[in-house]
């Protein structure tokens, strides 16, 4: 369904139409009996100015993203009223806080900010960070 030069496809609910580094997603309606199934690796992507967050699914509920994070890059401490977020490391070491509380994460951990505490997560290696970044319902 995908390839690593052109995608077509559907990712999350949205039909993907476009090359690697600029998919467009058009929202297919319910009822359309779908299983999607995405390679988060194919779909890393990095930018040099800020976090670089890829979009894997995207429901009126739930979103499922990858946050691509360079040496110094971050997220800002931030909360949300009414909604909980999953951080789960796939690759590199990251600083992440939940409340009052920061702590290094790495590879294959996972952590749940819940809704209204103040959450975040900071690259403070030298080295790449990505994480997949769960939420719902969607703020």
């Amino acid at each position: 369904m995908f390839s690593k030069c052109f995608r077509e496809g559907v990712v999350g609910g949205f039909i993907a139409i476009g090359p690697v580094q600029s998919l467009y997603f058009k929202k297919i309606q319910h009822g359309g009996a779908l299983m999607n199934v995405v390679k988060v690796r194919d779909l890393v992507a990095f930018s040099p100015e800020k976090l670089k967050k890829v979009p894997l699914f995207d429901t009126d509920n739930f979103f499922c993203d990858v946050y691509c994070l360079e040496p110094g890059q971050s997220q800002k401490v931030h909360s949300h009223e009414g909604s909980d977020k999953v951080y789960y490391i796939l690759e590199g070491k990251g600083k992440v806080t939940i409340g009052t509380e920061e702590r290094e994460m790495t590879a294959d951990e996972i952590t749940l900010a819940p809704s209204g505490l103040d959450h975040g997560v900071v690259n403070h290696t030298n080295e790449k960070l990505v994480m997949l970044v769960f939420m719902a319902p969607k703020p």
